[in-house]
């Protein structure tokens, strides 16, 4: 049966674990080993793991870090950072990762998602849209490199051509509500959503489980991914790995998806 999934998104800088405000202001956090290890332990439905400086850097991915952490990793597992070739790609998957994500090389180059699902299969790609709003009340518009720069395309248009050029899942990242925990932007998603039927996941802006619930409560079978929520607790935002437990999970989607009726 298919469900809801909820996804620890983590962001990696420097092969050290980090999370950000939108987009910037990184604090370090830690070993993301450390991390995959405790969510392991917590039996998390999927893990992305992201290197937020390799687009910026024109690094190749770091293939030794990647293999360390598909090692230790027991959950499926998506990395993104610094992909520009079926060829890495390929490899990356090799190493026992499930799904490579693209960005900047998606929006530079999109033929990639097509030679890439050509070597690796529609599945295992997924394009990640970092959005941003222009000015308030103005319209969106997807960014690269950290957010600093406009691709000068529309996250609806560059959405659909995402979906026909065969990428698998598509991750609408909020910059605007990274990091605030604020709830995520659902009328960005409303206007995603009914355009594309391929698989999406949401980040950006959950900020508790009842954020997460009302996602799932609104789209159904939806990615839930955050990241402070899940490495942070307090008002202080102290650093700790944490996720629902098989019972709370039970009763989160109970409760937002009505388990019992599907």
């Amino acid at each position: 049966m298919l469900l809801p999934r909820i996804i620890p998104c983590l962001l990696v800088r420097n092969k050290g674990l980090v999370k950000t405000v939108q987009f910037k202001d990184a604090k370090y956090l830690g070993d993301p080993i450390n991390a995959v290890r405790i969510f392991n332990e917590k039996e998390v439905d999927e893990l992305m793991v992201l290197d937020i400086d390799a687009a910026s850097n024109s690094a190749a991915p770091d293939f030794k870090m990647i293999e360390n952490l598909a090692a230790e990793c027991r959950m499926p597992f998506c990395y993104g950072g610094g992909i520009k070739t079926a060829g890495q790609a390929r490899k990356i998957i090799s190493l026992g990762v499930e799904k490579v994500a693209l960005s900047s090389a998606a929006v530079e180059n999109p033929a990639l998602v097509s030679e890439i699902a050509g070597e690796v299969g529609s599945q295992s790609v997924v394009a990640v849209i970092d959005v941003k709003k222009k000015m308030p009340g103005g319209n969106y518009e997807v960014r690269t490199h950290n957010g600093k720069k406009s691709a000068g395309k529309c996250p609806l248009d560059f959405a659909r051509q995402l979906e026909s050029l065969g990428v698998g899942e598509i991750v609408v990242n909020s910059i605007d509500h990274d990091g605030t925990m604020n709830g995520y932007d659902l009328k960005l998603i409303d206007k995603i959503r009914q355009l594309i039927t391929v698989p999406m996941t949401v980040l950006g802006g959950a900020g508790s489980l009842d954020d997460i619930g009302t996602l799932i409560r609104k789209y159904g079978i939806i990615g839930a991914a955050a990241g402070s929520l899940f490495v942070f607790k307090g008002i202080y935002r102290a650093v700790l790995i944490n996720y629902p437990n098989s019972a709370e999970k039970d009763a989160l989607l109970e409760k937002y998806y009505n388990l019992s009726q599907h």
